[in-house]
């Protein structure tokens, strides 16, 4: 059996606002954004100080090392970013010096889309390193689990507070519309189907939540339309209802980051409050043992698959 490894990959974000520049430089391929849109994304960082997704990514492959080793599958478990360092290429070098021939990927995105699953992809396929990459994990039951955990404390308390059954507004990252259209040769993104499909399982899975929405945040400032319905339009829909409270929960993220240190806790909460709604949300995933349960169960599969590929009668 080859040598083998997990490979966790995740966005990557700059250890400081003066790093910015070449950040998004990285993230749009090269292509110049308008200097006010730098200016803000760099005034939203320097808002939260700092944003852990690398500290809490590598915490998140020390405890998957920690249960494939406790599952008897002892493999090292790497982690790499897409747009700063680590950077994939320098993480995979990395893994050929340590002797690792070949090693099961995850993007730390479960839902799959073109725009960003894809591209993770492309980048480790490009390394030559013999790979299996698992494209979605939007369903696993275990992420159902490790967002349900989060949410259900979460919500008894808001709503114990507020005298009433809070709504629940789960949310994902938007993209480009036209990046997730169907085209000559190339079937609709999945994207918008498996979002929407991780909330519903985590609202099932919270049968006491009395009424949940769904909206798309973050949208980018490229030209042309986004994904929506926008978390603005979601708070304005719950306002109306005469809600007093929503619990705001971002099921297509598993750590803590900008998108929910700036976007979440100061925009979107700020949004709220102009509408006289109270907006909470749940601990991010970051650390959840179930979370690091799920992603190493996943890591298991691609090593069992990547076994049965080097000998086809192999059964484990």
């Amino acid at each position: 059996m080859a040598n083998q490894a997990v490979l966790l990959l995740a966005h990557g974000t700059p250890e400081t606002v003066e790093q910015i520049p070449e950040y998004l430089s990285n993230v749009t391929g090269g292509r110049p954004l308008p200097p006010e849109v730098v200016a803000e994304i760099q005034h939203r960082y320097a808002l939260i100080g700092h944003s852990p997704l690398t500290e809490i990514t590598q915490e998140q492959g020390r405890l998957v090392e920690a249960e494939l080793a406790a599952s008897g599958e002892p493999v090292p478990v790497y982690v790499a970013m897409r747009n700063w360092s680590p950077y994939i290429a320098d993480v995979v070098s990395k893994m050929r010096a340590d002797g690792v021939e070949e090693a099961s990927v995850l993007c730390l995105a479960p839902q799959n889309s073109r725009t960003s699953v894809g591209l993770y992809r492309r980048a480790v396929e490009a390394s030559g390193l013999r790979i299996d990459f698992t494209e979605s994990w939007a369903q696993h039951p275990l992420l159902i689990d490790a967002f349900a955990e989060r949410l259900r404390p979460a919500w008894t308390k808001l709503s114990a507070e507020v005298g009433e059954s809070a709504p629940v507004l789960f949310t994902a990252h938007s993209v480009p519309t036209r990046t997730i259209q169907a085209s000559e040769g190339q079937p609709a993104d999945p994207y918008v189907n498996e979002a929407r499909r991780t909330a519903e399982l985590v609202a099932a899975r919270v049968a006491e939540i009395p009424q949940w929405f769904f909206a798309f945040q973050s949208q980018g400032a490229s030209g042309g339309p986004w994904l929506g319905p926008t978390v603005e339009e979601a708070l304005q829909s719950i306002a109306a209802t005469g809600a007093k409270a929503v619990l705001l929960q971002p099921i297509g993220f598993l750590c803590d980051h900008v998108e929910i240190l700036y976007d979440v806790d100061i925009f979107f909460r700020e949004f709220a409050k102009k509408l006289n709604l109270r907006l909470e949300r749940p601990e991010s995933l970051n650390a959840s043992v179930t979370l690091a349960k799920a992603i190493a169960d996943l890591a298991r599969q691609g090593l069992e698959r990547l076994n049965r590929r080097g000998n086809p009668d192999r059964q484990r």
